[in-house]
């Protein structure tokens, strides 16, 4: 692996997919970090994404890798990339791959980490998500239309996305373990037949590898075909922050619409950064990165020539 990178790309997912695409078409030398850990990786398929309706996470990611083949500056390493810091005054970063103890030069750095949604402690819900229980309508309401759902949350978040389900079915629960709702939230799920269960959600019931029903503290149980989380996230890489990146209050972090940052050379795509959260957005959002990225290592190219 050669020493020194034109931008190396920190996940490989739709964002860093698409950057280290219209980079290599750049003629940049680019380096895609991938670590194997994708916040997609439970779905059974992708959805919204025109030309790639319902493609497993893991064949998407094969076809993009395949595409990036054809572009010899494009090298894709199945490794996770451990430490980074600024190296110069330039925008450049040295970065630190797991298993290698010197570190590599890079001009320019892109994280397209995502986030690592925080999912509940209920009983059953590790072996059904990512199949009957998700936390994006957009993705998976369709495939679950008309039939009975819930929601499970807490807090106006939770409010929020039972009326954005209240779209895909009218047999509609949601269950807030408890939570403070305010009244004026409980007359809007009631002025739409959404009911509320304040009960403790404790387990999920199955069959055959299907929810069947969900299970309260009280003991009873509610028949349902799917299950909707509204749930906190986290940054799942660390890097953004030590570099000296800033969240919203939301968590996310700041970013302009190119995603470049705070911090000069370091540029985000992706989940990580406050757009709308769908596959085919972060790829929008990658490609966005990668023209800034390449406009900004152009300047610095041509400002050289003329001093030369």
């Amino acid at each position: 692996m050669q020493e020194e990178w034109d931008v190396v790309i920190v996940g490989g997912g739709p964002a860093g997919l698409s950057a280290a695409l219209l980079l290599g078409r750049a003629r940049r030398r680019v380096l895609l970090c991938d670590s194997g850990e994708h916040r997609n990786d439970r779905a059974t398929a992708m959805h919204g994404f025109l030309t790639r309706e319902g493609i497993a996470p893991a064949e998407f990611r094969r076809i993009a890798r395949a595409e990036l083949a054809a572009y010899p500056g494009i090298q894709v390493a199945p490794v996770a990339v451990t430490d980074a810091e600024a190296c110069d005054a330039e925008g450049g970063f040295a970065v630190t791959l797991a298993g290698r103890e010197a570190p590599l030069r890079t001009r320019r750095l892109l994280l397209a980490t995502g986030l690592r949604d925080e999912l509940p402690a209920i009983e059953g819900l590790d072996e059904l998500y990512g199949r009957d229980v998700w936390h994006c309508p957009y993705c998976d309401g369709y495939e679950r239309r008309d039939r009975p759902l819930a929601v499970h949350g807490a807090g106006h978040e939770a409010v929020r996305m039972a009326l954005e389900v209240r779209g895909w079915s009218h047999d509609l629960v949601l269950c807030t373990d408890g939570s403070e709702i305010p009244e004026r939230d409980r007359a809007k799920l009631r002025g739409l037949g959404i009911a509320l269960r304040e009960s403790p959600l404790v387990a999920l019931e199955a069959a055959e590898g299907r929810l069947r029903g969900l299970r309260f503290a009280d003991g009873s149980v509610l028949p349902r075909a799917g299950l909707f989380l509204s749930m906190p996230q986290r940054q799942r890489s660390e890097l953004a922050l030590k570099l000296g990146c800033t969240l919203t209050s939301g968590g996310l972090l700041r970013a302009g619409h190119d995603g470049s940052t705070a911090v000069k050379g370091l540029y985000t795509a992706g989940d990580s950064s406050p757009h709308l959260q769908m596959a085919i957005v972060a790829a929008a959002q990658g490609t966005m990165a990668a023209f800034a990225i390449n406009a900004d290592l152009l300047r610095q190219d041509l400002a050289a020539e003329r001093r030369d």
